[in-house]
């Protein structure tokens, strides 16, 4: 007696990112900042399962809280699987399973993964057969931080930070992420950049009308060294970030005194990246902030950027 087989399953994955550089234009008529940042993909990752349905929806699991995420149309990750089947003409649907590990609303892109590891595993899943610059444009609808998700390794973002140039970078980089109890939101990151520059029109320099990263950011990635690398960490949303949640700068202050290289805010915060030599640094330091009451993760880059998994 034969028996029928259950629906079909393809599971993905895609990584977290840091910002190791992230230089933040004026501000445009049109409500948005052209950006320059240096992503690097780093080794936290969101895990989608892809089964075969009649119609969309999403479940949440993992470490994570995600109590506050919709699991409706404004989900990013339905976003992304009914924009390949609408693109592609695909008439059924897709029951998407993701474990969360990258935090919410904490400037790293668990978000972005999300959709990019939907894209894959739909494509996939439904045999659309993208070709990978297809995906690429398909993200970059999705959102600003989708596209770098899906290429992952170690690049320059500029435009909205989705047109990318990979940028060589040697060896590995070693991180300790320190999460915050609550998230922020990137627009609201945003409009306090702008209110904090008004204040301090007279104190810092205008902001750029066509940012860039700095030279010296690109050479510390090409080389391989996490004590060059940790002279030139920048992020213009560390300020209005720190504006927003003060008791970030008792985080970064923690850190440097127990021992890492550097430190920054990743993104539009509020997760806390700090650069270490090693993973025994990191270890210690782990142990270190742990103790403090802080909560802790290791992580390293680059690593791969979104793909198919073995279920």
């Amino acid at each position: 007696m034969s028996v029928a087989a259950g629906p079909r399953v393809v599971h993905a994955k895609a990584p977290g990112k840091i910002n190791v550089f992230m230089r933040v234009g004026a501000l445009q008529d049109d409500g948005y900042h052209d950006v320059a940042t240096a992503y690097q993909a780093v080794s936290l990752y969101e895990e989608v399962a892809a089964t075969e349905a009649d119609d969309f929806s999403v479940r949440f699991t993992g470490p994570i809280d995600t109590s506050g995420l919709p699991t409706d149309g404004s989900n990013l990750a339905i976003k992304a699987a009914r924009l390949l089947a609408r693109t592609t003409d695909y008439r059924g649907g897709v029951h998407l399973e993701i474990a969360k590990h990258v935090p919410i609303a904490g400037g790293m892109g668990g978000g972005s993964a999300d959709a990019a590891a939907t894209l894959v595993a739909c494509d996939h899943l439904w045999g659309t057969g993208l070709a990978r610059d297809d995906l690429h444009e398909l993200a970059a609808e999705l959102g600003a931080d989708v596209p770098f998700a899906l290429m992952g390794g170690t690049a320059v973002g500029t435009g909205r930070g989705d047109e990318l140039s990979p940028a060589l970078a040697k060896g590995t980089f070693h991180w300790l992420l320190v999460l915050a109890d609550g998230g922020l939101s990137t627009p609201e990151v945003y409009a306090e950049l702008d209110r904090h520059r008004e204040r301090h029109v007279t104190d810092i320099a205008p902001a750029p009308s066509q940012p860039t990263v700095d030279i010296e950011v690109l050479q510390a990635l090409r080389a391989g060294d996490a004590q060059q690398l940790a002279e030139y960490l920048h992020n213009d949303l560390q300020a209005p970030a720190l504006h927003l949640q003060p008791e970030l700068a008792d985080v970064l202050e923690a850190g440097e005194v127990a021992g890492a290289l550097a430190a920054l805010v990743s993104g539009s915060g509020p997760t806390v990246a700090f650069l270490v030599a090693d993973a025994d640094q990191a270890l210690d330091l782990q142990v270190s902030l742990s103790a403090g009451g802080h909560r802790v993760l290791r992580a390293t880059g680059p690593v791969h950027g979104a793909r198919i998994v073995a279920g």
